[in-house]
């Protein structure tokens, strides 16, 4: 049995969950979003207790257990998204490095002879603290918002594979609170040859 599927899902106030079928869809402040449920997992609406609660039916199939934990992080991040929504804070280093939003895409100077453009994914929103670089201390900052966790994820996913941060200066697009593992450059000798 999986020790995060048997947890159940609170509902907080303001929030209205439906279940037509396999369908369940989550309501709140920030907006509205629906899944399709697997078939083998069980989704109960406890209006009573407002808990939603996610059983299996078949705790000795492996593949049974996997789906139980993750149907139930699923919806669990269905219902934090409505209520808070999900962020994701990001910087660029690198001298002369910059992003614009422009007409729903992001377009990023990052060390290419051209710029590097992507469309802002529906539900997404964009903010612009730092639009360029000063140098190579002050970095270009933006966060990414959403009330889909996995959206917001991939997006953020997406926009670090353009340039990701290298180890000898740490140039780059990376996570606001990530860490870059940092190299040692080539020992010039001193003295004459």
């Amino acid at each position: 049995m999986s020790r995060i599927g048997k947890k159940p899902v609170e509902i907080p106030a303001g929030v209205t969950v439906e279940q037509k079928g396999l369908m369940i869809k989550v309501t709140g402040s920030q907006g509205a979003l629906e899944m399709q449920c697997h078939p083998q997992i069980k989704v109960t609406i406890d209006k009573a207790d407002a808990k939603i609660v996610v059983e299996n039916d078949n705790p000795q199939d492996r593949r049974c257990k996997q789906l139980h934990g993750t149907m139930r992080a699923l919806i669990a991040n269905m219902v934090a998204g409505v209520t808070k929504g999900f962020e994701r804070k990001m910087e660029i280093y690198g001298t002369g490095y910059n992003l614009k939003e422009q007409s729903g895409r992001l377009s990023f100077q990052v060390g290419y002879a051209h710029s590097v453009d992507l469309p802002i994914p529906k539900g997404v929103k964009v903010t612009i603290a730092v639009p360029a670089t000063k140098g190579n201390e002050v970095p270009a900052k933006f966060t990414l918002f959403g009330t889909d966790k996995c959206v917001v994820g991939q997006f953020a996913a997406e926009i670090r594979a353009i340039r990701p941060p290298e180890p000898y200066k740490g140039k780059g697009i990376r996570y606001a609170d990530e860490q870059v593992q940092r190299k040692v450059g080539k020992a010039f000798a001193s003295g004459a040859a």
